[in-house]
């Protein structure tokens, strides 16, 4: 007998699966009364899901069966604990996502940082426009190609293109489009890439955000610390001139705030009219991913 929260999992051993003795079982069934799970999430109709529902599974299989259909439930056992006597099903619940469950993989980040010889990690660019962020990721990204490194940038812009072209530069669309880049940085990294993300986030919130998606130390700010005169003068794509005609509404640094951060991993600042180079700026960034080993697997 197994509990399950407050209800019991009945493991049955029977002879018609072949099985010899019950006390080393190889093969089996687990019921489970359906309030610990939905029937409807394995496919079951009403009927069959009234009471209680029975999962299959073989020593070392990676397929379970729900009353005898193959394939629904994967590497369910692996979720019951005999000892605290958790449920079969670790469902959950995020946002308006529900009944979904995790699937583990046996190849996991640290495996595919051996291949790569490196550690995934999100280097998150921030600024005003026209204080070089999307040149800065490309030396960056330049930089560290040279070194046998795999990276990948995600720019403001680029990610506009496709993945968020639905979204408009008001303050609720822009924290979704900082939200979708943090995700998909996140599964850069824990791909074992090397992911810039190039894109002004001027909101400090929704960069914390993003930080708090990652392991400490995944998540490495860089500010780029350049006055809005100087961003003005550049105006690489004449935004600040639109935005000053009135012809650009909530254009951050004119009309719409900029909140630097307060304590970035990195910050490359403009002192007068003396500006690092690319290539300069983004050995700054590769010396730090040397000494805190992420070059390294």
């Amino acid at each position: 007998m197994i509990a399950a929260g407050n209800r019991p999992l009945i493991y049955y051993s029977t002879p018609e699966f072949g099985l010899g003795d019950s006390t080393t079982p190889k093969l089996g069934f687990l019921k489970l009364p359906v309030s610990n799970c939905s029937g409807k999430r394995f496919g079951l109709h009403s009927d069959e899901a009234r009471s209680s529902f029975s999962v299959k599974a073989g020593e070392g299989s990676k397929v379970s069966y729900v009353n005898g259909k193959a394939d629904l439930v994967r590497e369910s056992y692996d979720s019951i604990n005999h000892s605290d006597g958790k449920s079969i099903c670790q469902m959950s619940t995020i946002g308006n996502s529900t009944d979904i469950v995790w699937h583990k993989c046996s190849v996991e980040k640290i495996d595919r940082q051996e291949l790569l010889q490196q550690k995934g990690c999100v280097i998150w660019v921030t600024g005003l426009s026209g204080s070089g962020k999307s040149t800065l990721a490309c030396a960056l990204s330049r930089g560290l190609h040279s070194r046998g490194k795999l990276t990948y940038i995600l720019d403001g812009d680029n990610v506009r293109h496709g993945l968020n072209h639905d979204l408009s530069f008001k303050a609720e669309d822009r924290a979704e489009n900082i939200r979708r880049i943090g995700e998909v940085a996140k599964l850069f990294a824990d791909a074992g890439v090397i992911c810039i993300a190039s894109l002004i986030s001027p909101y400090r919130k929704d960069r914390d955000s993003c930080r708090s998606l990652l392991p400490e130390g995944d998540f490495i700010e860089v500010f780029m610390n350049v006055p809005l005169q100087v961003c003005e003068a550049r105006d690489p794509k004449g935004l600040y001139k639109l935005a000053r005609a009135g012809k650009i509404k909530g254009f951050t640094g004119i009309d719409d705030p900029y909140e630097p951060p307060l304590n970035s991993e990195i910050v490359l600042q403009q002192k007068g009219s003396v500006s690092a180079s690319p290539c300069e700026m983004a050995d700054t960034v590769i010396s730090y991913l040397e000494e805190k080993g992420y070059l390294n697997a």
